[in-house]
């Protein structure tokens, strides 16, 4: 259970240190521990028999509070890839781009100094640990310091030691955050680490952001929950053949979309280029499914922690390269200069005799591979004249066995092999085995000349003192040939050790081949083919998807998913409040508008008939509703401070997606805010924004005009949506369309919805009744001739509760009385007198009534 017990604390629960100790009685000693962001002492347990999903990434923030916000100093290193970076950016009281870099750089632990003083500022930054599944260390504040920095540094970093002290010199904060986590990591205590890290400064503009909430709402990551792999983006795109490197880049990817325009059409070019040509595809997705994990085999020969099985799944992989080589240059189509440049041109310099060819020279001379057949891993014999003398011996004996084998087969009149099998294994060494059918045959000489061993279902295993002896024999020159190249595979290891920059740029190009084979794959073997997206830059252009599904849920084996349009036009419909039933798609339709354009900037081709996209710097997502009592935050407030962070962070060149904001209060109170937030939306922000509601007084908004006053912003841009869905005006049945059409919906069919999960008659019957009653005491004009909003209940409340319920109850009598005429009985003339009659009554009790007074 070791195995399964610790990838659960570190890879899953991600809020557990792990220590291991050995020992008995009262002498235990601590032999390892690991904690999430740091498992390099648990690797051989946690990856024996699994592929690393995701590379872990340790954080350490230094937080300098001021009055614009607070300026954060953050640091990261990443210890399977050997990196180190330092980024230093503004943050607001929410901590949206810290979210963002936890997000995006798979942070699993961070590194906090001990505060003295439990400060909000610092409680709000812990629940955004929490949010983000980070595990949180807090350090003492001396640790966080700058001393010897750039001269440890020097020792840790590939290169001169000048860029070092330029990059650290840029920065205030981020140098003192890099000291903590260098201790911390204890970096300088392993010699293996000198001179074989990276530096780097992180720049949180380099990719769009994404926070937790968006990662969940858009279901961009797997879940444990997931009823299967299509329920999430990574499962479904993850088609990756690599053994770990593509799946790893894949994970990496979809937090980090890019924003440069000129980089995701390189991405698309070489997508389609695969896209298009199906045999180069299926042949290098073929012989990418034979490379092993390179980036995780020289992880394990630079640490020193490599046998010869490792070196020999590094050189099955390197021989796999002419074939890709040949598949690619196969390629003619109309990208044939970008794959050159890409992946011929590196291909060529990375096999050449001063790189990798060197490599195979190496393992060919150094390593007997053929007995790779018989599962051995051994250092050629011609390699050293000792080993020679060894393998001479050890193939003597082999010899002796395969005739004494013969013999006894002659002796027990049994066909060789056939009948009579020689088995090595570890628990016995050389033995013979029969089967059980046979066992009879020779059942007297067996028990006079033999011992048995076991009879298990595959025979009957026995062996004698002849057989024993050279077993014995063989077994101990086996050993004196394993201690005697025990040696000889430390050298071995260590020329390997040197190959590490041509292993990493070779890992970086195959796993980056793979990912986009992925999408190609993706793109050409869906019922309905994806189609390539038209980038734009984020400040010009529209988002405008023609045909549009979400990835997901058409991979679902029960769905048949019906396309929509969706068109964010600058002026137009930058703004678009989504009506209609629960049920009706209104969900679906928003998020697959925010997963198609995150796939379009990692470079995937998206499921559309036709599409335009103008690059978002963010995806902002208000979805659905979750308690987080742990937190003590309750489902409204968990609303709210998603929706401040988008207030707060959000820019003209993000993209908003809202669902159904404010129900978790009372109604005035959330369409308050609800109508609030959209105007801010719409004249601050000016974001592109999807908004779903059934709040239908929100669809007000796109006829309102700005005031007279010249200080009044205009409203522009709202355009109002909704989903269709047919009734059945005899059978009161509601039947999904699941079309988004231009227009607003005027009710929400939420007690049909309430009959689909088969309430009794008598309270639905009730539920249709109190409606209609209420709907007759609000009654609110939604649109009146002149385009602008009639301030009905739902809005202003400027009557008391009396006043409502006195004029309330007249109105109600004036409907009574009304329905009690006999009208089949009357003349149009005497018709009209008494509801003329009813009406005057009804206005002289409406004179000391303000709520009746609404009517007139």
């Amino acid at each position: 259970m070791f195995e399964t017990i610790a990838r659960d604390l570190l890879l899953e629960k991600t809020d557990h240190t792990l220590e291991l100790y050995e020992g008995s009685g009262s002498n235990w000693k601590l032999v390892k521990s690991g904690t999430p962001g740091n498992i390099g002492s648990f690797e051989d347990v946690l990856f024996a028999n699994n592929e690393m999903q995701d590379s872990p990434v340790v954080v350490a923030l230094l937080l300098n509070f001021h009055e614009k916000g607070c300026t954060v100093g953050l640091s990261y290193v990443d210890l399977t890839k050997r990196v180190l970076g330092l980024a230093e950016f503004i943050d607001d009281s929410h901590f949206t781009n810290v979210e963002s870099a936890l997000v995006a750089l798979s942070c699993k632990e961070c590194l906090l100094p001990v505060e003295s003083g439990k400060s909000k500022d610092c409680r709000t930054l812990h629940d955004v640990l929490t949010k983000c599944g980070v595990m949180l260390t807090q350090r003492k504040k001396n640790e966080f310091k700058t001393r010897d920095l750039v001269q440890d540094l020097g020792r840790l970093v590939k290169g001169s030691i000048e860029p070092v002290r330029d990059l650290v010199s840029g920065f205030d904060f981020a140098p003192g955050a890099l000291g903590a986590l260098m201790s911390y990591a204890e970096l300088l205590a392993d010699e293996s680490n000198y001179g074989n890290y990276r530096i780097r400064k992180y720049n949180l503009d380099s990719y769009m952001r994404l926070d937790s909430a968006a990662t969940r709402a858009l279901n961009v990551l797997e879940s444990k929950t997931d009823a299967n792999k299509n329920f999430s983006l990574f499962g479904l795109m993850n088609r990756t053949c690599t053994a770990g490197m593509g799946k790893r880049l894949l994970h990496m990817w979809l937090k980090q979309p890019l924003l440069d325009v000129d980089a995701i059409n390189s991405r698309l070019d070489l997508v389609q280029a695969f896209v298009e040509d199906t045999v180069l595809r299926q042949d290098l997705r073929q012989h990418l499914k034979r490379i092993s994990d390179i980036e995780r085999l020289m992880h394990i020969v630079e640490k020193g922690r490599a046998g010869l099985h490792h070196i020999v799944k590094l050189y099955q992989s390197i021989i796999r390269l002419p074939y890709i080589k040949g598949a690619l240059e196969q390629y003619d189509g109309q990208f044939s200069s970008l794959v050159k440049e890409k992946y011929l041109d590196f291909l060529e310099e990375l096999t050449d005799d001063n790189h990798l060819s060197k490599f195979i020279a190496l393992v060919e001379t150094a390593v007997d591979l053929d007995q790779l057949d018989n599962g051995e891993y051994m250092i050629s014999p011609s390699y050293e004249a000792a080993l020679g003398t060894l393998k001479a011996e050890q193939e003597s004996l082999e010899h002796q066995i395969h005739n004494f084998h013969k013999q006894t087969a002659s002796d027990l009149d049994l066909p060789l092999d056939k009948g009579l099998k020689l088995d090595k294994g570890t628990q016995y060494g050389h033995v013979f085995r029969i089967t059980k059918k046979e066992e009879p045959k020779i059942r007297k000489k067996l028990t006079t000349q033999f011992i048995v061993l076991e009879t298990r279902k595959d025979g009957v295993k026995f062996t004698n003192t002849k057989l024993k002896k050279l077993g014995d024999q063989y077994q101990k020159i086996v050993e004196n040939y394993k201690s005697h190249q025990k040696e000889l595979v430390s050298r071995v290891v260590q020329i390997t050790a040197t190959f590490s920059e041509v292993f990493e740029k070779l890992s970086g190009l195959l796993s980056e081949m793979d990912v986009l084979l992925s999408f190609a794959d993706l793109a050409s073997s869906c019922p309905t083919p994806y189609t390539r997206p038209d980038i734009t830059p984020s400040e010009v252009g529209d988002i405008i998807l023609e045909g549009s599904r979400h990835p997901c849920v058409e991979a679902q084996d029960w769905v048949n998913f019906i396309p929509n349009d969706c068109k964010l036009v600058r002026g137009e419909s930058w703004f678009q409040i989504i009506t209609g039933p629960n049920m009706g798609g209104k969900s679906t339709f928003i998020r697959q508008i925010g997963v198609n354009i995150l796939m379009a900037q990692v470079g995937s081709f998206i499921p559309c008939d036709k599409a335009t996209i103008s690059v978002r710097d963010c995806i902002f997502a208000r979805v659905g509703a979750g308690d987080c009592q742990m937190r003590g935050v309750s489902t409204f407030m968990q609303e709210m401070l998603e929706t401040a962070s988008i207030l707060k962070g959000a820019t003209d060149r993000s993209l908003i997606i809202i669902d159904e904001l404010g129900r978790g209060t009372s109604t005035y109170d959330g369409f308050g805010l609800a109508w609030a937030i959209c105007e801010h939306l719409v004249q601050e922000l000016k974001a592109p924004t999807l908004f779903a509601t059934h709040f239908h007084e929100l669809t007000a908004l796109a006829h309102e005009k700005a005031d007279q006053e010249p200080h009044t912003k205009q409203i522009v841009g709202v355009a109002n949506y909704h989903v269709s869905a047919h009734i059945d005006s005899l059978n009161h049945k509601l039947t999904m369309l699941y079309k988004v059409e231009p227009g607003a919906c005027d009710q929400s069919f939420g007690i049909h919805v309430a009959e689909f999960a088969n309430f009794p008659e008598s309270v639905v019957a009730l539920a249709r009744e109190k409606a209609a009653e209420l709907e007759d005491f609000s009654s609110t004009t939604i649109i009146s001739d002149d385009g602008r909003e009639e301030v009905g209940s739902k809005r202003k409340r400027e009557c008391n509760v009396d006043d409502m319920s006195k004029g309330a109850a007249r109105a109600h009598q004036f409907l009574k009385d009304f329905s009690g005429l006999p009208l089949d009985t009357m003349d149009l003339k005497q018709a009209l007198l008494q509801i003329s009659k009813l009406k005057d009554d009804l206005e002289k009790d409406a004179v000391n009534c303000q709520w009746l007074q609404q009517f007139f």
